[in-house]
């Protein structure tokens, strides 16, 4: 079944590679017209060409990690695209440091995307979004929902972005939903160098981490894309709040 979204505006932080980068297509791909955003010119650039669909894209470069960078990609992408529909939240970075290992610094490298970067891409996108009637998806973690070693920074932050969703939910409620899609492990770079660190090889940590989810294998990018796209759309409009994982059942029990 195809979602269409025809005539849409959205926003995708982060959407130059891995997860964000298919976010970016399925809305290509629904007649969207995106803003896709990068931290880096040259990552900006290939995606685009990479993509193709250049007349659907607006390409959008700056750091989320101050509060300045956040306003300005946001306002830029409202001015460019006309508006804003929809706001997808994806940007995020992961670290591995144990609390006795971690200074201020690597604290405030995570924090600054994952929480505050989303928090703050939030409240500037909340005009153009409540003047289209339109909504959020938040791209969390299953990571926030459970407790890993060595990696509480990112933990806390993504579970502070789910209980951003709710609370957001309440507050933007009834003129802008607020969701959230929590991937298991996907197969992208950051989950490349994850498993090769942990697991001294990509295919060793892919198998080791396939056998505890229920259907065995690792998940795809487009696997999140999807969710992302059904809660962007009318189907999902008595949605606001929701956290749906989607983790090939690791976390079942």
């Amino acid at each position: 079944m195809r979602i269409d979204l025809t005539g849409k505006r959205v926003l995708v932080t982060g959407g130059t590679r891995g997860i964000g980068r298919s976010i970016v297509e399925a809305f290509l791909k629904s007649g969207a017209r995106v803003g896709l955003h990068g931290s880096s010119q040259a990552s900006v650039d290939a995606a685009v060409k990479a993509l193709g669909k250049t007349d659907h894209i607006v390409a959008l470069v700056g750091s989320l990690a101050t509060v300045e960078g956040c306003r300005q990609v946001v306002e830029a992408a409202v001015s460019d695209l006309g508006g804003l529909d929809v706001l997808v939240n994806n940007a995020g970075r992961w670290s591995y440091s144990t609390v006795e290992a971690t200074g201020e610094a690597a604290w405030d490298d995570i924090m600054d995307v994952n929480l505050k970067g989303a928090f703050f891409v939030t409240k500037f996108a909340l005009p153009a979004l409540r003047a289209a009637r339109g909504n959020i998806v938040n791209v969390a973690s299953i990571s926030g929902l459970s407790a890993e070693a060595g990696t509480s920074i990112y933990c806390i932050s993504k579970a502070g972005l789910i209980h951003m969703t709710r609370c957001h939910a309440w507050e933007f409620a009834p003129d802008v939903r607020v969701n959230a899609v929590c991937p298991g492990p996907i197969d992208t770079d950051m989950l490349h160098r994850v498993a090769d660190g942990f697991f001294g090889s990509v295919d060793e940590g892919y198998r080791l981490m396939a056998k505890d989810a229920a259907l065995k294998r690792i998940g795809k990018v487009d696997e999140i894309a999807k969710p992302v796209l059904y809660f962007a759309s009318e189907l999902a409009s008595y949605a606001t709040g929701s956290i749906q994982v989607v983790d090939g059942g690791m976390s079942i029990d």
